[in-house]
């Protein structure tokens, strides 16, 4: 870790949050900072995610008072829809948590996805990395909310709290391409709306008919109304029975695992681009006037670059 870097994850840890903003920007603009060094202690990282309108930063708020209310530190990625100006955060979801704004023990970050898929914004794993290192206790990671293909947080999450809400369309239809796979938790929030006891029982009915291997985590469906209060201290009951689960049998060092190497491949993979990107560029006239096939280029280039770190002979 560079001097600089070590002074700012000093001063985070002390509580400096301007230190640990420069930090959170640095890794948004994909500055090149060494791993910061993880304690023994380590953070719990929820995801929440759900289609637009089921009410995820509303639960997020409510979430965090009565983490806050057991004592935890808690540190909010919201990740907003990119500005088509600017391409910075659009700060909604930070601006509906603006209670929590002044509590020295909550920390919010709105985060731009940058026109990125799956609801997520590329520096969130460097970002939890960051967090928890300076740390928090639990990481809290609302999506941005683009349907049922939002299915990255699991793959960036301990434990992933899939939201729906009561009148949205089919309760079933609203789990399926993917959503209903990746939840630990299912909340269908809003639950003092008419049509909320009928979703819960299309959602737990379509668990049931789900395939389950034995002693695996039974995921609960709770009915909660984060606007008024209730049912959320059954989500951080059920959060907390997901990490001890998810402890003892190994499966959140697996998921911790899985995500390590998700991030190492997706670094190899930017930098293999950004090294490319030289050669494609020269290549692309000259292959299209000479009829060639884009994957013949492309292999080209690739040995290309192979042969340029190949050990000398002899």
């Amino acid at each position: 870790m560079t001097d600089d870097a070590a002074s700012l994850l000093a001063a985070a840890r002390s509580g400096s949050r301007r230190a640990l903003a420069r930090l959170l920007t640095a890794a948004e603009n994909g500055v090149d900072l060494p791993d910061c060094p993880v304690p023994a202690r380590r953070a719990h990282v929820v995801g929440l995610t759900g289609a637009p309108g089921v009410g995820k930063s509303t639960t997020t708020a409510a979430l965090t008072r009565a983490l806050r209310d057991a004592g935890r530190h808690v540190a909010i990625l919201a990740i907003d829809p990119s500005s088509p100006f600017t391409g910075g955060a659009l700060l909604g979801d930070r601006i509906r948590m603006s209670d929590h704004a002044a509590d020295p023990g909550v920390y919010i970050r709105s985060m731009a996805a940058r026109g990125r898929l799956g609801g997520l914004a590329a520096a969130v794993p460097a970002a939890t990395r960051i967090l928890d290192a300076v740390g928090f206790d639990v990481i809290l990671v609302e999506t941005v909310g683009v349907g049922q293909s939002e299915i990255d947080i699991a793959s960036a999450a301990d434990t992933t709290v899939v939201l729906l809400a009561p009148g949205m369309g089919d309760g079933i239809q609203a789990t399926k391409a993917g959503l209903l796979e990746i939840a630990d938790v299912l909340v269908v929030n809003k639950a003092d709306r008419p049509g909320a006891d009928a979703a819960v029982r299309d959602v737990r009915s379509a668990l049931r008919l789900a395939a389950r291997e034995p002693g695996a985590w039974r995921v609960p469906v709770l009915a909660v109304s984060a606007a008024a209060g209730t049912g959320v201290d059954a989500l951080v009951t059920a959060l907390e029975d997901h990490l001890q689960h998810a402890t003892t049998s190994g499966a959140l060092e697996r998921r911790r695992v899985q995500r390590w190497r998700a991030e190492v491949e997706a670094t190899v993979l930017g930098e293999l681009r950004e090294r490319a990107a030289p050669l494609v560029a020269a290549s692309v006239g000259e292959g299209v006037q000479g009829g060639e096939a884009p994957h013949t280029v492309a292999r080209a280039i690739v040995n290309r670059m192979l042969s340029q770190h190949d050990p000398p002979e002899g």
